[in-house]
C-alpha cells in the first residue's frame, strides 16, 4: 500500500476515485498478463508460479515487466469531470486503485489531477474490504466522497459520505440504491455496432474460402453445400475467440495507431472483461459445430487455432516468418472446406493459395508499414520489420503474385483441367484478370488508397469486383 499525502490542511470530504474500469474503461492487470504474455509466451508457468504468492505480487510481477502509456489509456470523461469539478470546489482529490503502485504513479503523473494516491504493492492487494479498511483509517467513516464500478466496492461505499458509480451492474446497483447519496453515471452501452467490430465480422467473408474446395470440384449438392455451411460458422466463432485474444495482446500497440487506436478493447468501447467471457463462448460454439462434421475437420480447425495463437503470440513478430503463417492461416480455409466435405483438395490449388495468399500478407504488411512512415510512427514492437523494409516486402509481394499467375496457368494446361472443363481453352482469359487483380492491389497500396487488409479492401472495390464477376462467368462458360 501506498500513500502520497496532502500537506498542509485538507477541506472536508475529499474525493477518492478508483481507477480500473472507473477513471479508465479497462482493467490494467488483465492489460499487463496479455502484453506480457504476447511478448514472452514462455513465461506463462513463471506467472502461474508467481501468482501462488498471492495477487499482490503477481500484479508487483506483471507492472515490472510491462508498461503502461498513460497517454493512451480510454479515460471516462465523465469521471475526469467530477475531479475537475472537486478541484474547482478546492477538494483534495486521491487515487485508490487494486493496481500496482508503478503503474498509478504513472497515471497520476501524467493527469496531474491528484493530491495523493493508494495502490497495491508486493505485499497488500488494495481491493474491496482492504481498500475500505485503508480509507477508513485515513479519513473515517463517512469522511470522503467514493467513485467505483464493481460490486467490490460496496464494502467501500458502505462507509462513504457520498457515493458514486458508473457502469455498476443492476443487482449492485439495487444495493447501492439503499445508500444515503448516490450518484449513478451512464457511460456507454456496448452496443451490437460494438460487438460486430470487436468480432470482427467484416472479416468472415475470409473464411468464404471453405467453400472453395467443392466449387473447384463442381460439387453442387444439397449435402456438400450444408456441411460448408457448418464450417464456415466454425471458422467465423473460432477466428472471432482469435482475434479477440490477440486484441488483447496488442492494446497498447493498437492505442498507438492511427486507425487501430478506434477498435472496441483498445478505445476502451468494450471491456476487457466482456471479451474475456467471449471467447470461451465463441469456442464452444466452434466445437459443437464440429459434432456435425467429420472427424479430420476438427483436426483441421484445431491446427488453425493452434496456428493462429501462435500467431498472435510468437509468430507475427519474426520477419517473414508472420507472412508464411498468414498465408498459411488462408490456406488451413482450403483444407477445411475440403475435410468438411471429403473432398480431395488439389495440389495446384494448393500451390496457388499459398503464393496468392503470400502475396497478399506482404502487401498488408507494406501497408502496414506506410501507415507508420506516413504518421511518422515509432517502429512497431509487435512487428519485425522497419520502415526502411518497404521496397524488398513490394518486391516479395510482386514476385508471389506473379508465381501465383505462373501456378494457374500451368495448372490450365494440366490434364486435370481437361477431365472436369468441356471448354478448357476459356481459361487462358483468367491469368490475366489475375495479374491484373495482384498488381492493381499493390498499386493502390502505394498510393496509399488501401487500408491494411488487401482482401478487405478487393471486397468492398468496385474494380475488382467487377473483375471477379467476370471471371466467375468465364468460369461457368469453361465448365
Amino acid at each position: 500500500m501506498t500513500l502520497t499525502a496532502l500537506s498542509g490542511k485538507e477541506p472536508s470530504y475529499p474525493l477518492v476515485v478508483d481507477l480500473d474500469g472507473t477513471l479508465i474503461a479497462t482493467d490494467l492487470l488483465i492489460e499487463s498478463f496479455f502484453s506480457y504474455l504476447g511478448r514472452s509466451p514462455a513465461g506463462l508457468p513463471f506467472l502461474a508460479l508467481s501468482l501462488f504468492r498471492g495477487r499482490a505480487y503477481l500484479k508487483d510481477v506483471l507492472a515490472s515487466r510491462t508498461q503502461v502509456d498513460a497517454a493512451t489509456l480510454p479515460y471516462h470523461q465523465s469521471v475526469l469531470a467530477l475531479i475537475d469539478e472537486a478541484r474547482a470546489q478546492g477538494r483534495p482529490v486521491y487515487l485508490a486503485t487494486a493496481s500496482n503502485e508503478r503503474f498509478a504513479h504513472a497515471i497520476s503523473a501524467h493527469l496531474g489531477l491528484f493530491d495523493g494516491l493508494f495502490a497495491s504493492n508486493t505485499r497488500h492487494n488494495l481491493a474491496a474490504s482492504n481498500k475500505a479498511k485503508v480509507l477508513l483509517e485515513v479519513f473515517g467513516d463517512k469522511g470522503f466522497d467514493y467513485v467505483g464500478n464493481h460490486r467490490d466496492d460496496l464494502a467501500i461505499w458502505r462507509h462513504a459520505n457520498r457515493c458514486h458509480a458508473i457502469g455498476l451492474d443492476a443487482r449492485s446497483s439495487r444495493t447501492l440504491n439503499t445508500f444515503n447519496d448516490v450518484d449513478i453515471i451512464e457511460k456507454p452501452r456496448q452496443t451490437i455496432k460494438i460487438w460486430r467490430k470487436a468480432l470482427r465480422v467484416h472479416q468472415y467473408a475470409k473464411n468464404v474460402l471453405v467453400f472453395m474446395p467443392a466449387l473447384a470440384a463442381h460439387d453442387f449438392s444439397i449435402h456438400t453445400f450444408v456441411q460448408t455451411s457448418i464450417a464456415f460458422a466454425a471458422f467465423c466463432a473460432a477466428a472471432s475467440a482469435i482475434y479477440l485474444l490477440n486484441d488483447l495482446a496488442d492494446l497498447g500497440d493498437d492505442r498507438q495507431h492511427p486507425s487501430k487506436k478506434k477498435r472496441p478493447l483498445a478505445s476502451g468501447a468494450l471491456s476487457v472483461h466482456a471479451a474475456l467471457m467471449a471467447i470461451p463462448l465463441l469456442a464452444l460454439f466452434a466445437l459443437i459445430a464440429c459434432l456435425f462434421l467429420p472427424w479430420m475437420f476438427s483436426l483441421t480447425l484445431a491446427g488453425y487455432v493452434a496456428l493462429t495463437t501462435g500467431y498472435s503470440f510468437w509468430l507475427k513478430r519474426k520477419m517473414l516468418g508472420d507472412v508464411v503463417g498468414l498465408a498459411l492461416l488462408y490456406t488451413a480455409r482450403l483444407l477445411g472446406g475440403a475435410a468438411a466435405t471429403g473432398i480431395v483438395l488439389s495440389e495446384w490449388l494448393l500451390a496457388f493459395s499459398l503464393f496468392v495468399f503470400t502475396s497478399l500478407a506482404l502487401i498488408k504488411r507494406y501497408t502496414e508499414l506506410l501507415v507508420r512512415l506516413d504518421g511518422n510512427l515509432p517502429e512497431s514492437s509487435s512487428r519485425a520489420y522497419r520502415k526502411d523494409d518497404l521496397f524488398i516486402l513490394a518486391a516479395v509481394a510482386a514476385a508471389c503474385g506473379t508465381n501465383a499467375v505462373t501456378v494457374f496457368s500451368l495448372y490450365i494446361s494440366s490434364s486435370a483441367v481437361r477431365e472436369i472443363y468441356t471448354r478448357p481453352y476459356i481459361l487462358w482469359l483468367l491469368p490475366p484478370i489475375l495479374l491484373f487483380l495482384l498488381a492493381r492491389s499493390l498499386m493502390v497500396a502505394h498510393r496509399r488508397q488501401m487500408n491494411d487488409d488487401p482482401v478487405i479492401w478487393a471486397l468492398r472495390d468496385r474494380t475488382s469486383l467487377i473483375a471477379v464477376g467476370i471471371s466467375a462467368l468465364i468460369v461457368l462458360t469453361a465448365i
